[in-house]
């Protein structure tokens, strides 16, 4: 099976498990971090992708993120988010998804993500577009950030208040360069900008679940996609970054620059 139809399948079936338990699970704490939370549908979900992929693409490494990783001395890794916004779906927020991607050698050559509750599943590969349901997306064509909503996803830093401060700090500049801050810190920003309805989706506290699948999208749809300060993302033995922070900026070109002068002001 292709990666196109192997990824809208695994999709598919991966929403109706998340259509299913939407509004009737509630999620617990991982490691007592109150922004990591885990529900009955992440495991479900994190367990069919898994199984699917053992059966069509047993020779692949796996990176999950409940899962961990199964290595399979494979230069081609998957890279599963079960839901991405599981914050947001343990609360009956619509805005969460489904996130899958796949590296070669390091590099995003294919990934797709769903919105189950918006009934949308999106694939890009690698030299062969963008496409969400079959229509092919590209992000927007506006030159002035100004003119644009940007999504800044920030979460709240217990441990170490002072980079809180710092982040909304760096927001309220940002916003004073925008249109108006717009963010549900999950995927569905991803389909903003895709669709071009954003300008730019910003984050410093991610890990290699979250960036596989949106940054080939992103890049198929002729956005830029690099780290917080535009530096290219390093995915190199993805298997031992399981914990590594990541950050990202994306944005079409014009619109990356500008915010990369933003960003580098600070």
């Amino acid at each position: 099976m292709n990666y196109h139809d192997f990824i809208k399948d695994v999709l598919e079936q991966a929403s109706e498990i998340a259509n299913d338990k939407f509004g009737k699970v509630t999620g617990t704490t991982k490691g007592g971090d109150s922004n990591q939370i885990l529900t009955e549908a992440d495991l479900a979900i994190g367990n069919l992708i898994i199984e699917k992929i053992k059966k069509e693409y047993p020779d692949y490494n796996i990176i999950d993120e409940e899962a961990g990783s199964i290595d399979k001395k494979s230069e081609f890794t998957w890279v599963i988010d079960p839901i991405d916004g599981t914050s947001n779906f343990a609360q009956g927020v619509p805005t969460y998804g489904i996130m899958i991607g796949l590296l070669n050698d390091g590099m995003p050559i294919a990934g797709g993500i769903a919105l189950p509750y918006f009934k949308k599943i999106c694939f890009a590969e690698k030299g062969k577009g963008a496409y969400c349901n079959d229509k092919r997306l590209y992000v927007t064509t506006e030159n002035k950030l100004i003119k644009t909503l940007v999504a800044y996803g920030v979460d709240a830093d217990h441990k170490n208040p002072v980079n809180t401060f710092a982040e909304t700090k760096f927001l309220a500049e940002l916003m004073l360069s925008i249109t108006n801050h717009r963010t549900s810190n999950s995927v569905f920003d991803v389909l903003m900008l895709i669709e071009a309805r954003y300008g730019g989706v910003l984050n410093r506290t991610s890990k290699i679940w979250d960036n596989v699948a949106p940054q080939i999208i992103i890049e198929e749809a002729g956005g830029l996609y690099t780290d917080f300060f535009g530096k290219p993302i390093d995915y190199s033995n993805p298997l031992s970054k399981i914990t590594t922070n990541y950050t990202f900026c994306a944005a079409s070109p014009v619109l990356h620059k500008q915010l990369q002068e933003i960003i580098h002001r600070q």
